[in-house]
Parts: structure tokens; C-alpha cells; sequence
């Protein structure tokens, strides 16, 4: 007997859901094949397409699809990601400045040797804690090199991850999906009160389209953005906002030229009510300002993102009338669903949630939840249940709840330590005291200089981001109290394990080299 998998709404969480349940489904075992994934979309809805970045998942699905970098990167304008630099978000540092790295198993060493510095740090002891000193992708980056490298070269192995336009790997999924057996429905929801029908228990039965066509589906995959038109809107699904959290609510995309050399980083540059990004493509420069509107007008924040983007002379008044013309501007519902899965309906991608986007996080947690998901469809709890399979909702749930609780406390803990003092926005999230218990703990434990990996190992923390990563942010913030000792570590050990990094870069090729252009 065939069941039938309804995904409402495409953009990249919708093709990303379609591609991988459908290549999922079909592989696994016999009860998976009675699967037909069906996505139906409404082409008035565009896509904003804006320059984004990813974490190293992104990499994992295409392996899994078995789609080539030589293919993707190029349909997509895409180029290679080392990590995030993260530029003025503290005031007292020697550069004020820090790069985030995803740990690879080349850091190995010199990771240790960063955590060791930073324990002598909390001693006292005047040594450097900065994590760009300890990590050959910090180098990298600083360099405008690759994570790969090059021909003939001996392989080092790096995780690393992306930046792309959104706009086209939604078209490049969809025509993969479409190629791989999903079918693809041109439609919009029908306007009309009952164009969303339930069964008598609150399932959804079926979908009116404006074209008339009706939609029926044993699951839905609701992939509607914001409007969450199936899990909120029809099921009454309760929306649990992060708004004492994080106070970003609004944002602006802006394109620019091209840069060259290309970086191969993200850059995320503190701005007087939030901060920008800087997002490398192959054809050009993603840039946008993530900010509160409680703090600063959309007007004030279009005429600082133009400031911080183009140089001042270029700045005319038509200049200024073009880019107001191309500027787009966003509301950010930020915070996630009371559930994910709900009766017949699993939300995903904006539907579901939203924390902004200072970690790439979206299109991991997209990733995760398709993930989690494939593993109940699969399971053979799922394909022999009759009715209750309400263990498995609550499981699927509570999973997925952690996971953005997760990444959320990681952000807040950004804005929590940073030192700013030029505005009463950065102030005011520094004196913010509406975190969680876990954040709490971890950075009580950190003011008390004590070993925070035990913490986070102890609250399940590490499976969001690891221990280096939480090390990289506190230290790269300088948040240290003053040093006691003028012991330093001798200086050949730290000359030693800079030539190691700057041996091992050479074999790295320029980021410019390696596109498929």
C-alpha cells in the first residue's frame, strides 16, 4: 500500500526535504518504498536569495546524494567557507577580532595546546588565547586560501562548509528531486475558509489549491515560511518566541561587486544595533545587517549598512536612490514551535523556527530535523504501528526542541559577553539576564575558572557545538579576568607550532584557483 509525502512550500528546506526523504525512502527497506514524495509549490511566492553560508552538514548531503562540488558549486555561485571571523564585538582585545574554526582532525594538536593555554590564562599567567593563533583554517582564511589543496599535495583532511545563493540551490534541488522521481505540483493554497480540511480527529485531510485541484497525503511537511499555513495556522500549533533572548527582529540584503581575491570566511562585523555579514560568492558579495527594530529604524539601518559596505565617496544621492531600490528588507519571527510534529503535520524551515543566522544554523537544523525524521519513517516502530505513534512524536519532538535551544544559547551567548559600550543595544544584551539554566551554568563556570567541558558534557550541550567551539567564542572575546603572572610559555613552542600551521598551509590552494568557474 502506497503512502503519500505532501511537502507544502519549496525554497531550499522544502527541495532539501525532498530530496533526501525521497532518496532515503527508496533505499531503505521494503515498508519505505510504499512512499511518494510530492512537493507542491506556488510560483507567485519567490525566493529571496540572498548570499548564505552553511556549517560542514550541508557537505554531508550532498555526499549523500552523490552530487559532485564541481556540479553544485558552480550552479549555485558557491564558494568554500573556513569558518567566521567575528570583527568589533568586544572593545578590549589587542584586535578586537576573533575567527571561529570547525574543528577538524588536523587541529588535533594544536587544539589541545589552545586549551591548554587557556587554562594557564585562568591561572594567571600572561599567554596568547587567541583562537586564530591555534587553527590552520584561521590561516587559511586570513590568506584567502581553500580547504583544499593542491594538485599532487598530500591530503589534510579539514571539515568545511559553504557559502552560496539560496535562491539557486532551491532550483538546483528541485531539478535533481524532480529528475530522481519527487513530483513537483505548480499551486497555491486556495484562499478560501475550509481550503485546509481535517479529518474528524484533527489530522489534515486534504488541501485546496486555487487551481481547484485537491491535495490529500498520509504526512505533511509544512515548508510555508513564516506563515506556518499548515502546523500554525491550521493545527493552532503555539509559536514560542526567543524575543527576551535574542533581540534581533529585522534585516537588510544588499548585493555588492564581487571580491578578489575571494575570501574563503564569513565575516560578522558588529554594527550599532546588531551586526552585518559579508558573504563571498563567485559572481558577488552577499551583505545584509541583522538588527533590532526596538533600537534602531529600518531607515538608520539601511543608511549604516551602506556605510559599512561602500566606500563613502561612491555614496551619491543617486548612488543612494539605486541601492534603496535594491535593498530588501526582512522580519524575523525569531524562536521555534511548541511542537515540531503534530498530528499528521512535521513543520520545517521557517515554519518551524528561526534563530538569525550568526552561526549558518538554519540549513543545519533543517538537516537534522529531515534526519530525525527519515529515521522514524524508516523505523519499524512507524511502519507497524496502527494508531499510537505518539512515543515516536514526542521523541522526534523533544529532539528537535533541544537542538534549537541549543544553537540558541550558543548565540546568546554572543551577545551576553560581548564589551560593547558605544550603545545602549550592545549594553543592554550584555546586561540581559533572561538566559537559560544550562547558559548560566556554563558561564558561571567559566567566571569561576573552572573547566567548562564538564559542564557542557554534563547538560548534553556538546552535540550542538563542541567544546573547542565554546572556548573559541569566550576566549576569542578575551573574557579573562586581568592577568596576575608575567610567566610566559617560552617562545620557541609557540614559533614551533606556528611554522607547523604555515608548513601545512602550503599545501592549500588559493580559494580563487579551486572554483568551478
Amino acid at each position: 500500500m502506497q503512502k503519500n509525502l505532501l511537502i507544502v512550500g519549496g525554497g531550499t528546506a522544502g527541495w532539501m526535504a525532498a530530496s533526501l526523504l525521497n532518496h532515503y525512502l527508496k533505499r531503505q527497506g521494503s515498508s519505505a518504498h510504499q512512499w511518494q514524495v510530492t512537493l507542491v509549490e506556488s510560483p507567485q511566492i519567490g525566493i529571496i536569495g540572498v548570499g548564505e553560508g552553511s556549517t560542514p552538514q550541508l557537505k554531508r548531503m550532498f555526499d549523500e546524494l552523490d552530487i559532485s562540488e564541481a556540479e553544485w558549486m558552480n550552479a549555485c555561485s558557491a564558494s568554500y567557507k573556513n569558518g567566521i571571523s567575528f570583527i568589533n564585538w568586544t572593545e578590549h582585545t589587542s584586535s578586537n577580532r576573533y575567527f571561529h574554526p570547525f574543528p577538524s582532525p588536523f587541529d588535533r594538536q594544536t587544539a589541545a595546546a589552545f586549551l591548554y593555554h587557556n587554562k594557564l590564562r585562568m591561572q594567571g599567567m600572561d599567554v596568547p588565547v587567541e583562537p586564530d593563533t591555534f587553527f590552520l583554517s584561521a590561516y587559511l582564511a586570513e590568506h584567502a586560501l581553500s580547504p583544499k589543496t593542491q594538485v599532487g599535495k598530500p591530503q589534510i583532511p579539514l571539515n568545511y562548509a559553504y557559502h552560496f545563493d539560496s535562491a539557486k540551490l532551491g532550483n538546483f534541488l528541485a531539478e535533481k528531486a524532480t529528475a530522481a522521481g519527487v513530483k513537483h505540483i505548480q499551486g497555491k493554497i486556495s484562499s478560501e475558509k475550509n481550503a485546509i480540511a481535517l479529518h474528524e480527529n484533527g489530522h489534515i485531510k486534504s488541501l485546496a489549491l486555487d487551481t481547484g485541484e485537491m491535495l490529500q497525503a498520509d504526512l505533511f511537511l509544512d515548508c510555508t515560511g513564516f506563515q506556518s499555513l499548515l502546523l500554525q495556522k491550521a493545527l493552532g500549533v503555539k509559536f514560542e518566541s526567543f524575543a527576551n533572548n535574542l533581540f534581533n527582529d529585522s534585516a537588510i540584503a544588499i548585493p555588492s561587486e564581487r571580491l578578489s581575491p575571494l575570501p574563503s570566511e564569513t565575516r560578522a562585523t558588529a554594527l550599532s544595533a546588531g551586526w552585518a555579514w559579508q558573504i563571498p560568492l563567485q559572481n558577488r558579495t552577499g551583505n545584509g545587517y541583522v538588527y533590532s527594530s526596538k533600537y534602531l529604524s529600518a531607515e538608520a539601518a539601511e543608511a549604516e549598512l551602506f556605510s559599512h559596505v561602500f566606500e563613502p565617496e561612491t555614496l551619491t544621492p543617486n548612488k543612494l536612490d539605486e541601492l534603496r531600490e535594491q535593498a530588501k528588507h526582512l522580519d524575523m519571527n525569531v524562536g521555534q514551535v511548541e511542537k515540531h510534529w503534530h498530528k499528521n503535520v512535521v513543520a520545517l524551515g521557517l515554519s518551524q523556527g528561526f534563530i538569525e543566522p550568526l552561526e549558518a544554523t538554519a540549513l543545519h537544523l533543517v538537516h537534522e530535523t529531515i534526519l530525525k525524521l527519515k529515521n522514524v519513517l524508516v523505523s519499524d516502530e512507524y511502519n507497524q504501528a496502527v494508531a499510537d505513534i505518539e512515543p515516536l512524536k514526542s521523541e522526534f519532538n523533544d529532539d528537535i526542541r533541544s537542538r534549537f535551544e541549543g544553537v540558541r544559547d550558543y548565540i546568546v551567548c554572543h551577545y551576553k559577553m560581548n564589551t560593547r559600550t558605544d550603545s545602549q543595544y550592545w549594553i543592554d544584551n550584555r546586561n540581559n539576564a533572561d538566559i537559560s539554566d544550562k547558559l548560566g551554568a556554563v558561564l558561571q563556570a567559566w567566571q569561576s575558572e573552572k573547566d567548562i567541558g564538564e559542564i557542557l558534557e554534563r547538560q548534553q550541550m556538546t552535540s550542538y557545538y563542541p567544546i573547542i567551539s565554546w572556548y573559541c567564542l569566550l576566549a576569542g572575546y578575551g573574557a579573562f579576568k586581568p592577568a596576575t603572572s608575567e610567566n610566559r610559555l617560552p617562545a620557541h613552542q609557540l614559533n614551533q607550532m606556528r611554522r607547523f600551521i604555515e608548513n601545512a598551509a602550503q599545501q592549500f590552494a588559493p580559494h580563487d584557483s579551486v572554483l568551478h568557474l
